[in-house]
């Protein structure tokens, strides 16, 4: 199974791509380390954090599109 949320992951970003977003976001538990690693994998960026009423604490990435991932 490993490789799903990659290419997952590759295809948003290229959807995204394609449609002329700018900036793609995601948010994740401070805990969940596989997933900053993804993130990280492909070019995201820590921002800052934010309160979710549901999840508590969030980690906030971002990538600018039209810049290769690292």
């Amino acid at each position: 199974m490993r490789g799903y949320a990659s290419e997952g992951v590759a295809a948003l970003l290229a959807w995204a791509s394609r449609r002329g977003v700018r900036v793609v976001r995601a948010s994740v538990g401070p805990d969940n380390t596989a997933s900053q690693a993804l993130l990280a994998r492909h070019a995201f960026a820590l921002v800052g954090e934010q309160f979710d009423d549901e999840d508590g604490r969030e980690l906030v990435f971002e990538r600018e599109l039209g810049k290769p991932a690292a």
